[in-house]
């Protein structure tokens, strides 16, 4: 648990940092002379705006979640309940922080390429869509057995 913790933390900082920055170098450029963006009005646009601070949001959940399963005390009773329920919110949280950078990934291939080589944003959004479904693929397993282990554990293992 501790290792898986540390990995994913290391892949929520880079996508926290990713999408941070993705923020203050609006696709488009801003325009000179009032420094609001170039595709303020286009739908793609919009889309970037929302989903950028919902990945960046996600993944510092992401990090808070698996600093708090490598700080715990590791008692016993911990690893009944708390540890596997803050493995599975980190997971969770990281899997929506990836989902939201691929969507900001995409709108911004949508705003810059959309009029000209329309064909190559919806390759992108194509391809863009295997990472979010490789990730949950290998972790859906990890997180169904704990949650299986954990929520509907007998009353047995309670007593231990």
């Amino acid at each position: 648990m501790k290792k898986t913790a540390e990995s994913c933390m290391i892949v929520a900082t880079l996508i926290a940092t990713v999408v941070f920055a993705a923020a203050f170098t609006v696709p488009g450029g801003v325009k000179g002379d009032t420094g609001s963006p170039n595709f303020l009005k286009k739908v793609s646009f919009i889309i970037f705006s929302i989903f950028d601070p919902i990945s960046l949001v996600c993944s510092s959940c992401s990090i808070i979640t698996f600093l708090s399963i490598l700080t715990a005390r590791f008692a016993l009773e911990d690893f009944l309940w708390t540890l596997p329920m803050k493995l599975v919110l980190g997971i969770l949280t990281l899997f929506f922080s990836i989902a939201a950078m691929m969507v900001v990934f995409c709108a911004t291939f949508f705003i810059l390429f959309s009029e000209g080589i329309g064909k190559l944003a919806i390759l992108a959004t194509v391809l863009a869509s295997i990472p979010v479904l490789l990730f949950f693929r290998q972790q859906y397993r990890l997180l169904w057995e704990v949650v299986r282990s954990t929520a509907f554990r007998s009353d047995s293992l309670i007593s231990r």
